[in-house]
């Protein structure tokens, strides 16, 4: 028998259902003290639920009241009141005449980025209200974003929230919530914070423009666990949405951008900017530069602190100084002596793989096959016979007198990071980088502090794989070469580091990281740098 008409608690009046999820039933309904339409939640009768499992049911339905009426703002559902019917509490909130975001979404449909970032933007305003207000929705999703009238965005179903103070409702080993939404660390059992709703947030603008969950699978054990593990489906149609939904679905909630990082993120994808030119402004290191993620290092100097993956130097075990939504995705440091070690720190990505492969070498010729063979030395100095290659075509020489050389950049790379043992270089996109770095005085022969710091790299860092690791010479002084992979949040990096001098004089590096998908393309930049390499004055 339908309840269409049916008076609740002697004032509601049930006009038409307008909605049925796993826990309850909306209807729209008539207030007839006040004269105006309203939405009321009712809860499924269960009759095969004990009388302890029907009170926690009772209870969440109450705390969705009290969590829902604690925020107070224009996109949150606003909660008029709850009542008593026949022994079931219900609630009635403020009746929107609207679409859900889910429902606009069914049969694999999208929308533009634009709308995407609007959308978005009136669900991270009505998060930040709720965490403000000390509450964490937990079951955010595309089925609770309403789409009002006068472009109104309104966060509802706050069922499964959760207060400060609150005790839990699940049993050990339960979860409550839709698992394509549920963020990593709610689904290791670990407790949820608001970056939980902010990767809910993520997941949902994931589904909004690409047409599907993030980690969707066949069956639901099978979509958490991807969720956990799994790196996500690169996206297609995200556009300047897609570093952002990248940061907001890593996997560790200390990684993603806050509510207000978010935020300004959104309204400058809707803009159409670009996402990725909001570096800066996510950053706690103002002077970061772009993603250019690296490995092991070997020269000495302050923490670069850039957001590229190039190595930033900083002491053994320590973190670089990043955008707050990416800690390290750490690689191999290298510290000996006067050394400190580089961290990788990859930016605008998302998270590594659960298995990290190895690499083909397809180039192990000595990097000085091509360079000037002939030197000479004297103490703290060391001078190159003979004159370095001449200027590769779409290349400019550049001078950096701090560290006495000189060496050619491709047009268009941009000096990101000077200090006074060295400079970093990357290129337009961000994903790849040079780095000259200079030790001063040298310690003991190159191939001896790589193979030091090698053994340090792989007990801290699991996703590094050598290449190829050997001694050589370059401008006639010992060296060495040393080639690796790395996972960072989103891709496979490659590296290759070429570190030359004598103990007691100064040692260089040149080192290249860039993405190994692209290592064909980036290589030869290893090469002209290392080709063109001088020492003012000489």
């Amino acid at each position: 028998m339908s309840d269409e008409g049916r008076l609740v608690a002697g004032r509601y009046r049930l006009v038409e259902l307008i909605g049925r999820g796993g826990m309850g039933t909306v209807w729209r309904a008539d207030d007839e003290v006040l004269d105006r339409h309203v939405a009321l939640k009712q809860l499924h009768v269960q009759p095969h639920l004990s009388d302890a499992e029907l009170a926690t049911q009772y209870e969440r339905t109450r705390r969705e009241a009290r969590a829902a009426a604690r925020v107070v703002h224009p996109n949150v559902v606003v909660v008029h009141d709850v009542v008593d019917d026949d022994g079931r509490p219900c609630i009635v909130m403020e009746y929107l005449p609207a679409v859900t975001l889910g429902e606009l979404l069914e049969h694999g449909r999208t929308i533009p980025p634009e709308e995407a970032a609007r959308i978005g933007l009136g669900m991270v305003a009505a998060l930040r209200a709720a965490h403000t207000a000390g509450v964490l929705h937990r079951d955010v999703k595309p089925g609770n974003v309403m789409l009002g009238a006068g472009d109104r965005v309104v966060l509802t179903d706050f069922g499964i929230a959760v207060t400060s103070g609150s005790s839990t409702l699940t049993r050990t080993g339960e979860m409550v919530g839709s698992i394509d939404f549920m963020a990593p660390e709610r689904i290791r059992g670990q407790r949820p914070g608001p970056a939980s709703d902010l990767w809910a947030l993520g997941a949902t603008l994931y589904q909004a423009v690409e047409g599907r969950p993030p980690f969707r699978r066949d069956t639901a054990v099978e979509t958490a666990y991807a969720i956990v593990v799994d790196p996500m489906e690169p996206m297609k149609r995200a556009g300047p949405l897609e570093p952002l939904i990248e940061a907001l679905l890593f996997k560790e909630p200390e990684e993603r951008p806050t509510a207000e990082q978010t935020e300004r993120a959104l309204r400058a994808a809707r803009s159409s900017a670009q996402t990725a030119a909001l570096a800066p402004d996510w950053s706690t290191d103002s002077s970061s530069g772009p993603d250019t993620s690296s490995g092991p290092d070997r020269a000495s100097g302050t923490t670069v602190g850039q957001s590229s993956g190039r190595p930033s130097r900083r002491s053994p075990g320590g973190e670089p100084e990043a955008p707050v939504w990416s800690s390290a995705d750490t690689g191999p440091e290298r510290r000996r002596g006067r050394r400190r070690g580089r961290v990788l720190v990859p930016v605008v990505a998302v998270v590594a793989a659960a298995a990290a492969g190895v690499g083909v070498i397809q180039n192990q010729s000595d990097p000085d096959e091509h360079a000037p063979s002939a030197a000479t030395h004297s103490p703290g100095r060391t001078t190159a016979s003979a004159s370095p290659s001449p200027l590769p075509e779409g290349y400019r020489s550049v001078r950096e007198e701090g560290l006495d050389i000189s060496f050619p950049v491709p047009e268009g790379w941009k000096a990101t990071r000077r200090a006074a043992d060295e400079v970093v270089y990357t290129d337009p996109t961000g994903l790849a980088g040079i780095t000259i770095g200079m030790v001063d005085p040298a310690g003991s022969n190159p191939m001896a502090h790589f193979t030091d710091i090698e053994t340090n790299t792989k007990v801290n860092y699991p996703t590094y794989r050598r290449l190829r690791m050997q001694e050589t010479r370059f401008q006639g002084q010992p060296a060495a070469v040393w080639e690796f992979t790395f996972h960072g949040k989103a891709r496979l990096f490659r590296a290759i580091d070429l570190g030359f001098g004598r103990e007691g004089g100064r040692e260089y590096d040149v080192y290249l990281s860039a993405p190994d998908a692209d290592w064909d393309r980036y290589r030869p930049v290893f090469d002209n740098v290392r080709d063109g390499f001088a020492r003012l004055g000489d």
